[in-house]
Order: structure tokens, then sequence, then C-alpha cells
């Protein structure tokens, strides 16, 4: 690797410099990502699967939308699952239904 004097490079040529080499990093995490995805590929096929087959759909879900909002604080929200958080609770508590705290 060249060694690089960096103390006679302006301001301007550093940051190009640094740039450069953000670039080059992600270039290479998608090259070795693009290989990784190839082998898999290559063995699930060996196997007779698709990695499609093999993985699933592991494809991210978008976040439910929110059902309930918080009387005081509008950006306080619940979808309605998982677990209650603790304003729904004490609003229940305080004597109002879920009805009232609906979006």
């Amino acid at each position: 690797m060249a060694d690089i004097d960096l103390s006679r490079l302006s301001l301007d040529e550093l940051k190009a410099l640094q740039k450069n080499v953000a670039k080059a990093i992600d270039d290479f995490i998608a090259r070795q990502r693009a290989e990784a995805i190839a082998k898999a590929e290559a063995a699930a096929k060996e196997a007779g699967f698709t990695l499609a087959e093999l993985i699933g759909d592991k494809a991210p879900k978008a976040p439910a939308a929110p059902k309930y909002r918080h009387p005081e604080n509008p950006a306080l929200t619940w979808s309605g699952r998982g677990r209650k958080p603790k304003w729904f609770v004490e609003a229940l508590a305080q004597g109002k239904t879920p009805e009232d705290l609906a979006v």
C-alpha cells in the first residue's frame, strides 16, 4: 500500500480522499455481498433448491398503522399490537375506553 503524506494535503484534498475511501469501502462490501449471495445460491442449487426456498420470505414488514393516540400528546401512538404502553393503561385506569383513544 502506498504511503500518503496526509499532512501535505489541503482540506479539499483530504475531504475528496475521505469521500473516495468511503465509496471504495461501500463498493468492496457490495462485491463481497454479491459473492456471498452467489455462493449461497450455488450451494442451494446443488442441493436442489433455490435460495428463496431455503430462507423463506424475510422481507421486512412495514410498521403497523396506529390505532390509538394519546389524548394530550398526539405524537404518542400505539398500533394495538404488543405490550400496551403506559399512557394507554393509565388512560384506561382513569375511566377512558379504547374507543375514546382511537385514531
